[in-house]
């Protein structure tokens, strides 16, 4: 039988092929597109966890919904019911803590950090029309900061995962939420996440992908630097397969890939981060499912999880959207 990375490796090289006969860069498909596709899976799923489980998730309601309101702001169809539950939970912070899920696996901190970005891309692409909720998240995430600056949410030196995120990734979506809720209000704290985000030192490519994401395109020296050093650990962490894992010698996974390309797609840079983008999302499309979804990145790999291919399959999702085109 053939190993299921060399099944990857082959369908890549196949959407690779099939790009470069196109003539104008794009591959060719049959039917529905990957975001297409994604979508629908999400817009299944995203509200089974709530009516299934008398509860509400940092998977479904959190990573995955964003995908899905994120596509509203794009201008993408997404069914009104596959967000209307998501919705009214969002819309009601002052709720988040009993969710319907207490236990000893329950973590408050990434629970409200998850849900305030849902929240803000809500409101972004204007299904949540009141700014309150957002208001009142943004206050929630701002008292979870500490006092480097970051927004720690595991061990130092744990790497992230699609539902624990690490710090650096949770401290760009917690920035985020702060600076799409009132960035004059919360001036000093997203100062203190700035100043972090230039200093911290970055071991692992997902760190370089969540803090170059963070990072944009600011353009102070500080920033610039920095964004060269996440730049060049992403280089170097490119797999054969045109994705990445969290390690530079680490097998590509989609979660890891998923957050480069975010990140790489708010580099305008040479022709080398474009090509970057190119085979990155490649390796997402090759890696989809047949349902839309993805297979979960779970640390150690190889394990099954439903909480984390949803956070995998939101997180792909939004790659998928942020480069369309390439």
């Amino acid at each position: 039988p053939v190993h299921p990375r060399c099944s990857l490796m082959l369908a890549v090289s196949l959407l690779l092929t099939a790009a470069a006969l196109a003539g104008d860069g794009s591959p060719v498909r049959k039917g529905p597109t990957p975001e297409g596709r994604a979508l629908a899976y999400l817009a299944r799923e995203v509200p089974r966890w709530s009516a299934d489980n008398k509860c509400y998730s940092c998977h479904n309601n959190g990573d995955a919904a964003r995908a899905l309101y994120a596509a509203r702001r794009l201008g993408l169809a997404v069914p009104d019911k596959a967000l209307a539950d998501t919705t009214r939970w969002l819309s009601r912070p002052a709720g988040w803590d009993h969710n319907g899920g207490e236990g000893p696996f329950s973590d408050k901190k990434l629970a409200r950090l998850q849900f305030a970005a849902a929240l803000a891309e809500a409101v972004a692409a204007d299904v949540v029309k009141e700014r309150a909720p957002l208001a009142q998240a943004a206050a929630l995430v701002a008292a979870l900061q500490h006092k480097d600056g970051s927004w720690p949410v595991e061990a130092e030196g744990t790497v992230g995962s699609p539902v624990t995120h690490g710090t650096a990734l949770a401290t760009h979506l917690a920035r985020r939420t702060l600076r799409r809720a009132d960035p004059r209000k919360y001036e000093q704290a997203l100062a203190r996440a700035d100043g972090w985000l230039r200093k911290v030192r970055v071991r692992t490519v997902l760190d370089a992908g969540a803090v170059l994401l963070a990072l944009d395109r600011a353009g102070d020296a500080a920033a610039r630097a920095q964004r060269q050093r996440c730049l060049a650990l992403i280089r170097k962490g490119e797999s054969k397969e045109g994705g990445w894992g969290p390690y530079v010698n680490s097998a590509p996974e989609a979660f890891d890939t998923a957050v480069v390309l975010l990140a790489l797609a708010r580099q305008k840079g040479p022709a080398e981060v474009k090509a970057m983008r190119k085979r990155g999302r490649a390796f997402l499309v090759a890696a989809q499912q047949k349902d839309g979804s993805w297979p979960e990145t779970t640390r150690p790999p190889g394990a099954e999880s439903y909480a984390q291919r949803l956070s995998t399959s939101g997180w792909a999702t939004l790659a998928l959207l942020a480069t369309r085109g390439e």
